[in-house]
Formats: structure tokens, C-alpha cells, sequence
């Protein structure tokens, strides 16, 4: 990817330029030549969804996915079996949105071992795949980083997702790579080509990691501007055959103070500089 690359394969999550609805998110991702977006699920609220479908395609968005589902973890049964019905709901979602992609951040439970938040996590993901196919959308496990194994995720590896992924065995179900949790791994490039072995490698998420970072979740820096060997890591993705889109996802208190339009032409500047 050169200075003069397109942006065909440029996607924005609707988080990332938080302080916008959806509908000036697509317009002016739209206008600026992106060609992607992912939905959050807040910002489908009160709104028709198969409606708000339409209007970003209208405006020349392919809905690469919607995040997120997940946190099946829970000490409590009738609450895990709520969120599984809530899983369903998104599965709903994604399918009136007119997306083929649920992204899952799968929870974890501090009260109990990680190994049995994996258990729910596993069992949880089982639960759903009936309505994943009959919906035809797939799920996407996201792993996190280990900074967010206490109540955010349990599966903090590609490794761990991989395994979930081949216990699961299902078309169904892969893995999201987010550079922001996964960077550090020493293993992440033979784990990379092990999804594509796969065919497990669904999305691709991409920002930079600040130093010094001065919030563990609300401090994520454009492409850049950090420590994450973003080109690198792109380079062990594309390898695996995967032709999906690069998702900008950044959550940034600083930045959602800022003109968005201004932030939104910085992430597209800092995009096409990537090779």
C-alpha cells in the first residue's frame, strides 16, 4: 500500500468516530472515500435497523460486520442463559442490518476461575451456532488482551481462540485479529497462519498503541503513532489468502473531543501510508 493507495479496503467502526450518529458517521465516511463500515450496536438505537441497513449502503458502505456480541462468562446460570438470548438478539441484528459478521468479545467472570469462563465462553458460542447458520452469519471471536481477563475476556490469545475454533468446528464460528490486544504475542505470526489453515480469519482490526498509555481502554492512537508493527503484522494476515477489510477501531477519549472530520482525514492520511 503506497501513499496513493485507494481506500477500497479501508473500514471505520462507528466507535471510533463516537461523537457522530450513524447517519453523519456514513455520510461523511462515504464523501472521504471509505469504502467499510462496522456497526456498534449503541448506535442502532431506536432506530429501524433493516432501514439503517439500506441508508448505509445507499451511501456506498459494505457492513462488514456488527460488534459486538460475546460475555457468555457468569457465575449465575439464569444470567448466562440471558446473555446468550441476547446473542441471539445481535445475531438478529447483524441479519436485518444486512451484515454476515457478529464480532465477539466473550467476557470473563472475576468471581471464578478463567478456565471455567472459557467453559461458558465455549458452551455459550455452542449455544448460538444454530441461529448463526440459520441467520448465515458468522461469529468472530475476538481475543483481548490480558490487561482485560478479569471482566472484559477470557481469551486473551490467538491461541486460545484458534483452540475454541477447532473445539467448536463449525464454518460458523472464527477469529477477529486486533492488532491493539495481540501485538505483544511471540507466537502471533505461526497462530496467524494457523487460521488461515483454517479458513478461521475473519477480521482484521488495526490502531496503535500509545507510550506512554494513559488509559488501558480509552487511550488507542491512530496508525503511527505508537509501538504496534502494524505493517508486519498486515503482512502475516494477507499472507494467510485473507482479502477482508482493514477496520480502523480507536476508542480515544481525546480524540472524541476533537472535530471528527479533522480525525477522520488524520486515519485516512495514516492509512495510506501503511505498505
Amino acid at each position: 500500500m503506497s501513499n496513493t493507495a485507494n481506500l477500497s479496503k479501508l473500514c471505520i467502526h462507528t466507535i471510533t468516530t463516537k461523537p457522530w450518529d450513524i447517519e453523519m458517521a456514513a455520510a461523511k465516511y462515504s464523501k472521504s472515500g471509505v469504502q467499510g463500515i462496522t456497526v456498534w450496536r449503541d448506535a442502532l438505537a431506536g432506530r429501524n435497523i433493516k432501514a439503517t441497513g439500506h441508508l448505509l449502503r445507499d451511501n456506498g458502505l459494505n457492513i462488514v460486520s456488527l460488534c459486538r456480541g460475546g460475555f457468555f462468562a457468569n457465575a449465575n446460570s439464569g444470567k448466562r442463559n440471558a446473555l446468550i438470548d441476547d446473542n441471539r438478539k445481535a445475531i438478529e441484528e447483524a441479519f436485518e442490518l444486512g451484515t454476515k459478521m457478529v464480532v465477539l468479545v466473550c467476557g470473563a467472570e472475576p468471581e471464578q476461575s478463567l478456565e471455567d469462563s472459557r467453559k461458558q465462553i465455549q458452551d455459550g458460542i455452542a449455544a448460538i451456532l444454530p441461529d448463526a447458520a440459520a441467520a448465515g452469519v458468522q461469529l468472530a471471536i475476538e481475543p483481548l488482551h490480558p490487561m482485560y481477563a478479569d471482566t472484559r475476556s477470557a481469551i486473551n490469545t490467538l491461541s486460545q481462540a484458534n483452540d475454541m475454533v477447532e473445539a467448536l468446528n463449525s464454518q460458523w464460528v472464527g477469529v477477529a485479529v486486533d492488532v491493539y490486544h495481540l501485538w505483544w504475542d511471540p507466537n502471533l505470526e505461526n497462530e496467524i497462519k494457523r487460521c488461515g489453515k483454517n479458513n478461521a480469519l475473519l477480521a482484521f482490526h488495526i490502531c496503535d498503541w500509545k507510550t506512554p498509555t494513559t488509559d488501558m481502554l480509552n487511550d488507542r492512537g491512530v496508525m503511527g503513532e505508537g509501538c504496534i508493527p502494524i505493517e508486519k503484522i498486515k503482512n502475516w494476515v494477507r499472507q494467510t489468502g485473507f482479502n477482508g477489510f482493514n477496520e480502523v477501531e480507536i476508542f480515544s477519549t481525546e480524540y472524541w473531543k476533537k472535530d471528527q472530520s479533522i480525525f477522520l482525514e488524520e486515519i485516512i492520511t495514516a492509512y495510506k501510508k501503511l505498505k
